[in-house]
């Protein structure tokens, strides 16, 4: 869990749905999804919307930065940079004028498990454009200018986010958490890894990981069942079956320590990590429902009210679940005056405590019910996009394509007790919490 990266992109999400406004499915549509199988077998998920004629195509490999090789870390991250710089019979410059020419938007990304892609297309030149990631997805070039400018770009920024003392502080956080595991690895490598990799490495990642076993597919937008099977075996059909990955053992991240990286800024950022359970555990719902309560998404949870409210200690403070398929952890995070910062620690303990000792009201399980269960539509169903990527995350954590509209009888039926037992198991644990900041008197 690399959970500094993981909040940065939580506060993003936080404009999201303002943004999703701009581009939302028709109020009244009925999004239906479907299974499709194409001649070759492979299996992908659709929902036809003609209302706009453009198709966003997205896929997901199972196998992320876990996957680089020892002293080649930042792997996975640098071969997503290459993919558009440069494919088949086309350099890098031919091809960024052949995906303008074709009007698509094409970008591809990987966090610790996932390395993902997608393209955004017009309906009317999606032969043009799906060509054009065909060759991306089978035949990357990886010339060494590209990946020379690629990696100075990525060691600039490593070198960037040396100066943050929060760099430090994740390294620490991570390495305390996970250990050995690859999961304590930097995503983005270090500047002595990343000037290790060749092309030779990013053609081996590339021919591991890119297969049809763990390949996930959704397509949402202008396009039919028929026309959609018949683009995903052109598109993903010449990949080798099995991919070659190095097993990732499971891991409990490392709970019960304090740690501090002390550092003079004007305010102290105080993180605390939990158990949590894996999406899909039968505690799963009692657990989301519990951090809702807890500090979730609204301002009106205990941790705000208690912290922000009452005594104006943080301008905010939040819990999250952060799943990975590994590892599991429940996070909270918080920023206070650095001479407050033990007055704020301890008020955040009593409402943990008080949590798992006494769990939630059936008011406060009542409205973080109503709360989940009506903000998801806007959350995951808004867009093109956010379909699709609901529709991949679906797909990884194996949860069906009739998930959706099961899951609010499945957080209706959580009770009181459910939540309380879960907090008591979750928040009754000792924590690992770290300070980054002035040194807190005790």
């Amino acid at each position: 869990m690399t959970f500094f990266a993981t909040l940065r992109r939580r506060i993003a999400l936080v404009a999201a749905p303002a943004l999703l406004l701009l581009a939302v499915l028709p109020a009244q549509a009925e999004v239906q999804f479907q299974q499709i199988t194409s001649p070759k077998g492979i299996k992908a998920w659709l929902v036809e919307d003609y209302a706009v004629p453009i198709i966003t195509i997205r896929f997901a490999f199972d196998g992320g930065s876990t996957q680089d090789q020892p002293g080649k870390e930042g792997t996975a991250n640098l071969i997503t940079a290459l993919f558009d710089e440069g494919a088949g019979d086309l350099d890098s410059d031919a091809f960024q004028i052949a995906l303008d020419a074709a009007g698509a938007e094409m970008g591809f990304t990987a966090d610790l498990d996932t390395v993902y892609g997608s393209m955004r297309l017009l309906a009317e030149q999606k032969d043009e454009a799906l060509g054009l990631l065909k060759l991306a997805i089978e035949e990357p070039r990886f010339d060494q200018n590209p990946i020379d400018r690629m990696r100075a770009q990525i060691l600039s920024g490593i070198a960037a986010d040396a100066q943050n003392p929060a760099t430090a502080a994740q390294k620490l956080w991570n390495e305390t958490l996970y250990g050995t595991h690859s999961y304590a690895r930097p995503v983005d490598g270090t500047p002595e890894t990343i000037n290790t990799i060749t092309a030779d490495d990013l053609r081996a990642f590339h021919k591991a990981t890119f297969a049809r076993d763990n390949l996930h597919i959704a397509i949402v937008g202008a396009v039919d069942a028929e026309t959609a099977a018949s683009m995903i075996d052109d598109l993903f059909g010449a990949l080798p079956e099995h991919a070659e990955l190095t097993p990732v053992a499971d891991i409990a991240p490392a709970l019960g320590k304090d740690l501090a990286v002390d550092y003079p800024l004007p305010q102290t950022s105080i993180f605390m990590a939990f158990p949590a359970v894996r999406v899909g555990d039968p505690d799963y719902y009692a657990a989301t429902l519990m951090n809702e309560i807890l500090g979730g998404g609204s301002v009106l949870s205990r941790l705000n009210a208690e912290v922000r409210e009452k005594r104006g200690l943080s301008y905010g403070v939040s819990s999250g679940l952060f799943n990975q398929q590994h590892a599991n952890g429940l996070v909270l995070n918080t920023s206070t005056r650095a001479d407050r910062a033990g007055e704020t620690l301890g008020v955040i303990e009593d409402v943990l405590a008080k949590m798992a000792a006494e769990g939630p009201t059936d008011e406060e399980l009542a409205s973080a019910k109503k709360y989940l269960i009506g903000s998801a539509p806007l959350r995951e169903l808004g867009s093109s996009q956010a379909i699709a990527s609901t529709l991949i995350g679906l797909q990884l954590w194996d949860l069906g394509i009739d998930y959706l509209p099961q899951r609010a009888d499945l957080l209706n039926a959580v009770t009181v007790d459910d939540v309380k037992a879960v907090a008591a198991k979750l928040l009754g644990t000792k924590p690992t919490v770290l300070l980054l900041g002035p040194k807190v008197a005790q």
